[in-house]
């Protein structure tokens, strides 16, 4: 799959230059779109929901596929699932998203031991299950304890100005919000911008296919502040946090092509 998602970031870089300057980024997204599909027939994304679809039906040490599985609405149900995510789960007592989710539904119903399960096939199986979720509107609910407690921890850590530069989330997304940071604008990611729903994404900038998991961890590499370790209770918190922000947003195309 890596391979194959690198032949097409060669052709494209090949056919047009990356976007730079004034170009809009959003704008310039849907050319580069465009010109894959023009001229390879098929997005990156969509070979990832392929691989996240045969990866979906594959029996796991437990002889079950992931069709075994509630990820909120019941056993095997996905359309829309993704849009009402994160959310309390009561088999593990705990608020997943849908990585997270992934995880337990690999180790716990299909046998997968902790150490056997592979980020990349998370991140696939997480593209086809958003999948689902296009043109359904984000519907996260604060019903749980659990729920809300974790919504309050992530509002500390998006206000939250810590690290060496002394920075957090929302320095940038709200103080600086419209301001560039090299080619992107920063994005308005509690109002208009509503970012919660471009991802999971293909960056085809750097050939990247990324939840919303790997977003977050970037976005603390970028301020010089340790990253949180993937599926942990500050990512999770920031994401509940984000998620609850955009209810109401249609998501327009999940998985994303951004740059």
């Amino acid at each position: 799959m890596r391979q194959s998602l690198g032949l097409f970031l060669a052709a494209l870089l090949l056919g047009v230059a990356l976007a730079q300057g004034d170009v809009d980024p959003r704008e310039e997204a849907k050319r580069q779109k465009e010109l894959l599909l023009s001229t390879a027939g098929i997005l990156p994304t969509e070979l990832v929901v392929m691989q996240g679809e045969e990866l979906f039906h594959r029996k796991g040490p437990s002889g079950k596929t992931m069709a075994e599985c509630d990820f909120g609405l019941g056993k095997g149900v996905l359309e829309g699932a993704a849009a009402r995510l994160p959310r309390y789960f009561l088999d593990t007592n705990r608020v997943e998203d849908l990585d997270s989710r992934i995880v337990t539904c690999m180790t716990r119903v299909q046998g997968f031991k902790p150490e056997e399960v592979k980020r990349d096939e998370v991140v696939a199986v997480a593209f086809y299950i958003a999948s689902k979720s296009t043109g359904h509107k984000i519907q996260v609910r604060l019903l749980f304890p659990e729920e809300r407690e974790l919504y309050a921890l992530g509002e500390k850590l998006f206000w939250a100005r810590s690290g060496a530069r002394d920075v957090g989330c929302a320095t940038c997304h709200v103080s600086y919000v419209g301001r560039r940071a090299g080619v992107l604008p920063y994005a308005d990611v509690l109002g208009k911008d509503k970012s919660w729903t471009h991802w999971p994404a293909y960056r085809y900038s750097n050939d990247q296919t990324w939840t919303m998991q790997d977003r977050i961890r970037a976005c603390y590499g970028n301020i010089a502040h340790p990253q949180p370790a993937l599926y942990s209770q500050p990512i999770l918190a920031l994401e509940l946090y984000l998620a609850y922000h955009a209810n109401g947003a249609v998501v327009e195309e999940w998985p994303a092509f951004v740059r």
